[in-house]
């Protein structure tokens, strides 16, 4: 595989998500946390602000809990400061930045100011762009970043970036949200202390067809 088609597989070619009893320890932390008040240690106000919007698009609440039910924003703001590694830490920050770049150029106005109804279209703008679309955000998302080892004051593209930090918070929020205690344990096929294995039986006597959380 090539880099650029590692870093498209990837959002930010930061490598993986570190996944220890650390990052699991921190994800069921999160959950206690009063919402209302949360403060991003990691992000600024406004980045976490932007954060959470877009999780609550990408994940919403509907008959099972949203991000913001499960305290995901703040999962991936700890996860940054806490666990990251610093190269992914660099390019989540400027990932980030560049979102709001992005954002105000698409509606003249800062994203902390931004209306569900933008985020929304923002959102679809980038994450559901054609392939060709994809691939050139990634190939410029590419060229700047191997043009920062030779070139500090290099600047990521703000479209660029904008869809790296999305596919990245996509990609984070759904593995926390799949991960998590109340998602593990109330919606998905969950068995504490499973059976036998069994490679062909009725599908309403095997979690009905949900995914089994492990």
């Amino acid at each position: 595989m090539d880099r650029r088609k590692a870093l498209k597989n990837i959002g930010l070619g930061a490598g993986i998500l570190i996944v220890g009893p650390s990052t699991l320890s921190l994800l069921q932390s999160c959950k206690n946390e009063p919402e209302y008040d949360w403060q991003p240690v990691f992000l600024s106000a406004s980045h976490g602000f932007a954060l959470k919007k877009i999780l609550d698009i990408i994940i919403p609440k509907t008959d099972t809990p949203g991000a913001s039910d499960l305290n995901i924003a703040q999962f991936i703001d700890s996860y940054m400061n806490e666990v990251a590694d610093i190269d992914r830490r660099e390019k989540f920050q400027q990932s980030a930045s560049a979102f709001a770049q992005a954002f105000e150029k698409e509606f003249d106005k800062s994203h902390d100011e931004g209306s569900d109804e933008e985020f929304e279209n923002i959102i679809k703008k980038y994450l559901k762009a054609s392939p060709a679309e994809q691939d050139e955000y990634v190939k410029r998302n590419t060229e700047t970043q191997d043009a920062q080892g030779v070139e500090s004051e290099t600047k990521i593209d703000a479209d660029a970036g904008a869809y790296a930090y999305l596919t990245s918070v996509r990609e984070l929020g759904i593995w926390a949200w799949k991960n998590s205690e109340e998602i593990g344990e109330n919606v998905m096929w969950y068995d504490p202390i499973p059976g036998e294995y069994i490679p062909c039986g009725p599908v309403e006597e095997l979690g009905n067809g949900k995914a089994m959380s492990l």
